[in-house]
């Protein structure tokens, strides 16, 4: 995510870091190197002006230049020239409360993943305590009503749909009756798309928006195209109106352009980020913290949060006193592992470490070892796995058998977890550095251990 720009931002602003002294010179270097990086994460040449010129201004002024620690400061300016050209603060939705209905029409081109976006959003709000259901507007596309019902069955979500309709207003004035009759709070509408801007789309979307009257209308965009995105946004919101933006494939997108444009162009604030395949990948966006990122300081905030929608308290409680006593079981490490997996891409959990960003490639970790490991380890009894010492040589030979391994891969898999296990007591106890945090993932990166 970002690392293209993550790796040349972070650069630029080595060269100042730590200086006890900098000066002009320093600022220019510093600022140009960051341009061009911006630039090249196709960044629209009106908002890198703005941003350089702003920066350039605030950062050669006495507060800086005679500073304690000028380096820190001049981060510091960049940092928060970044948060406010990317919102300045989290955008909530406006929704009503739970006795009235609240409607979102949610606005696309095909492709853009729109009706994959409105299921994620439904399942947000549902795991918010409210109760949403997903309409079928779209009714050009083939198969956009199954694929949204499908989408549906798979969050829990009421789908409402029409098959054969020819008129969206009439949908949602049915789906409507169907939602007051049901205690539904929330109807979040898929509309219709077409691979590019029309005049009919936008006379439909127009008569739709009237009839519904939404409380947030939202774009979904694909990052990955960067500055059309931003002119799809700009159009969308001349011809309907918008209210926020939704930008997709955020976890592919290396450069970062369209995140870094939509608000200064547009002046509509991104609400929400796609970050991979699954209904569970869609994320608010925080300004902060993607600026933090680009800047190299990483994302822990975000990472915490991740891993408390796979642990409770209680669990990771424990598992922190089993680390510390070196009572970490073979049984633990396969919960870890399967409890990884829920919480994305490897890569994106790595980036989200201060210092980790743009160090380690999700290609270096090697994905068919997990797999390997997990293989082994669910190939064990529970016996075994509470107790790695009594695993002898005719029970290595029969989960080596059970997991279609080798019996030199199931003892490098015990031999590593009595490494790992040392490891983790040490990490347990380590404080909140980086340097010593990034030092100790080289070293189980290195062991094999993810």
């Amino acid at each position: 995510m970002l690392d293209k720009l993550t790796q040349k931002v972070s650069d630029a602003l080595r060269a100042v870091a730590g200086k006890a002294t900098i000066t002009e010179k320093n600022i220019d270097e510093a600022v140009d190197a960051i341009k061009m990086a911006l630039l090249e994460a196709d960044v629209n040449l009106r908002v890198v002006r703005r941003f350089v010129n702003s920066t350039i201004e605030e950062a050669k002024g006495e507060k800086v230049l005679r500073s304690v620690d000028p380096g820190q400061q001049f981060i510091k300016i960049v940092h928060d020239k970044l948060v406010s050209f990317l919102g300045d603060t989290k955008q909530d939705l406006e929704l009503k409360g739970p006795d009235t209905i609240s409607t979102i029409l949610m606005l696309g081109l095909q492709g853009s993943g729109k009706t994959t976006s409105s299921a994620k959003l439904a399942l947000r709000l549902k795991k918010e305590g409210r109760k949403p259901m997903l309409v079928a507007c779209d009714l050009v596309r083939p198969a956009a009503m199954e694929q949204l019902a499908v989408l549906g069955t798979q969050i829990g979500v009421p789908v409402f749909k029409e098959d054969g309709a020819k008129d969206s207003v009439k949908v949602y004035r049915d789906a409507s009756s169907w939602a007051q009759k049901n205690m539904i709070d929330t109807m979040i509408i898929d509309t219709t798309g077409r691979l590019q801007i029309d005049e009919p789309m936008m006379a439909e979307l127009s008569r739709l928006k009237d009839a519904a009257r939404p409380d947030e209308l939202l774009l979904v965009a694909d990052s990955m195209t960067g500055q059309s995105a931003v002119d799809i946004a700009k159009t969308f919101d001349e011809k309907i109106g918008l209210t926020g933006v939704v930008l997709t494939k955020f976890d592919s997108d290396t450069r970062g352009g369209a995140a870094l444009s939509l608000k200064t162009i547009t002046g509509k604030p991104l609400k929400f980020v796609g970050t991979g395949e699954k209904p569970e990948d869609f994320e608010p966006f925080y300004p902060d913290r993607i600026a933090g990122r680009i800047l190299g300081m990483g994302d822990v905030v975000s990472l915490v949060e991740k891993a408390q929608e796979v642990y409770d308290q209680k669990e990771a409680e424990e598992l922190q006193k089993k680390m510390e006593k070196e009572n970490f079981t073979l049984e633990d490490w396969l919960n870890q592992l399967k409890s990884v997996k829920k919480m994305g891409s490897l890569q994106s959990m790595i980036d989200m470490i201060p210092g980790m960003a743009g160090q380690v490639n999700e290609e270096d970790i090697d994905k068919a070892e997990l797999k390997s490991q997990e293989a082994i380890l669910s190939s064990m009894t529970k016996k075994e796995r509470a107790n790695h010492l009594i695993i002898g040589p005719s029970r290595r030979s029969r989960i080596a058998r059970g997991s279609g391994t080798s019996v030199a891969e199931v003892a490098r898999l015990l031999k590593r977890f009595e490494k790992m296990r040392t490891m983790m007591k040490k990490m347990s106890k380590m404080s909140k550095n980086p340097k010593s945090a990034q030092s100790m993932m080289a070293r189980m990166q290195g062991g094999g251990f993810f």
